[in-house]
């Protein structure tokens, strides 16, 4: 049953918006794990940790410092970060927190975004991390930027060319990437080397919000979703090349149609765990598509726990 923009999950979780309430290049890519923090239903802690190196289950390695969704997801080489999100009462949150990659533990809080929202986007550059768009008092364009090397609040660098909430995110070496969002199919860029605005470079195949977002060296990819109008949860595998600025074409499939689930990048593949069936129930499925060639998903594990709304992004190292 679609709602406002959202999704209703079996137990009458509401995800749409105002409903009451690394190892690879700059911490986009990872060597070693995927992390997925966070999501609902009954707002989850619970960080989870899956090994690239092999196939298999994630195991639970810590929690947020309060259940969240919705969240956006950076990766520094060091610690994976949560910002933004709903709160269980459905409230905006502007807290930014970190969890240590070295070693298994909980989340602190360090900082806050400008702006609460929930539904954005996360993307990474070797120093900082971003937050760009999601949805608070109304549909934002904000683009948010917060250190690594210290704990501290973000600052607002820019603006997205459209206010949009449900994009996915997208890190290469030089820029972050917003790709599609809430009855949108723009591809928004914009630079880490200097603060300022974003530029339209292209378009999805189709509107599409609540992607996962990968990131390989040369492409960002986004993986299921909701597509059109009316409605319909996806299972296509988009990408965009990052040397050109150009449109996506469809490249494969996820293994399930999903919605609402969360991306990790590998150096040699893109991860997609959890999300919302075409039933309205969450998942806890994980699974993998390569970047070296175009192709579909693979199952490779599960989560710990059957969740959505985790975030487009989550976390690698």
């Amino acid at each position: 049953m679609q709602i406002s923009g959202g999704v209703v999950l079996s137990g009458g979780v509401n995800l749409a918006p105002g409903s009451g309430g690394s190892g690879g290049g700059g911490g986009f890519q990872g060597s070693n794990f995927g992390y997925t923090p966070g999501g609902t239903p009954s707002s989850q802690t619970t960080i989870d940790k899956f090994a690239f190196a092999s196939d298999g289950n994630a195991t639970d390695v810590g929690d947020l410092s309060a259940g969240k969704f919705n969240s956006a997801g950076q990766s520094s080489s060091t610690n994976g970060y949560s910002s933004g999100g709903y709160t269980p009462a459905y409230a905006n949150s502007d807290s930014i927190e970190k969890f240590p990659f070295s070693s298994d533990g909980n989340a602190t809080d360090v900082g806050n975004a400008t702006v609460a929202r929930a539904h954005l986007s996360g993307q990474s550059s070797s120093t900082n991390g971003y937050s760009s768009g999601g949805y608070g008092t109304g549909d934002s364009n904000v683009i948010d930027k917060f250190p690594f090397a210290s704990d501290g609040n973000a600052t607002d660098v820019g603006d997205l060319t459209v206010a949009r909430y449900g994009s996915a995110g997208h890190s290469s070496t030089e820029n972050g990437y917003s790709s599609g969002g809430w009855n949108s199919n723009i591809i928004d860029k914009f630079s880490f080397a200097s603060d300022g605005n974003s530029t339209d470079v292209g378009d999805c195949v189709s509107n599409i919000g609540h992607s996962a977002g990968q990131s390989s060296t040369t492409h960002g990819y986004g993986s299921g979703g909701t597509q059109g109008s009316p409605d319909v949860v996806v299972s296509t595998v988009e990408k965009f090349p990052f040397a050109s600025d150009a449109s996506g074409t469809n490249v494969g499939s996820i293994t399930t149609a999903r919605t609402y689930q969360c991306g990790q990048s590998s150096t040699l593949s893109g991860y997609t765990s959890g999300g919302t069936l075409p039933s309205n129930s969450p998942t806890n499925i994980i699974d993998k598509f390569p970047f070296a060639s175009d192709g579909s998903s693979t199952d490779v594990g599960d989560l710990t726990v059957e969740r959505t709304a985790i975030g487009s992004v989550g976390q690698q190292y």
